[in-house]
């Protein structure tokens, strides 16, 4: 299901058309995977995160996370099917501040060669 995408999109609307209630069940699901960090702030994991789409929300989930935690990627699925959730590919190509910078050449202007 999407290979190509690197995400997967679940929407919080059913197959039949319905917005998922409660409002904020992206938030909860996503809650579940969230930590506490050493200054005490609430993080949502870097593989799931609550997004508005088309005044929609919507869970994005990083298909790493099937590499990473099979269980966690399976139950996130399981909810999206047993509450007839639509799902959606969602990037396909990384974001360029998720590329490493190339290493500068030998001889590069600034490196004092």
């Amino acid at each position: 299901m999407f290979e190509e995408a690197l995400e997967i999109v679940i929407v919080g609307t059913t197959v039949a058309g319905r917005a998922f209630r409660p409002s904020d069940w992206a938030e909860r699901l996503c809650g579940m995977m969230s930590v506490f960090s050493e200054d005490r702030h609430l993080s949502y994991s870097p593989y799931l995160k609550p997004v508005m789409s088309a005044g929609v929300r919507c869970v994005v989930v990083d298909r790493e996370l099937e590499k990473l935690d099979p269980a966690a990627y399976s139950f996130l699925f399981g909810f999206a099917r047993d509450n007839e959730l639509t799902l959606r590919p969602g990037r396909k190509n990384q974001r360029p501040e998720d590329i490493a910078p190339a290493p500068l050449l030998a001889g590069a202007a600034g490196d004092g060669v």
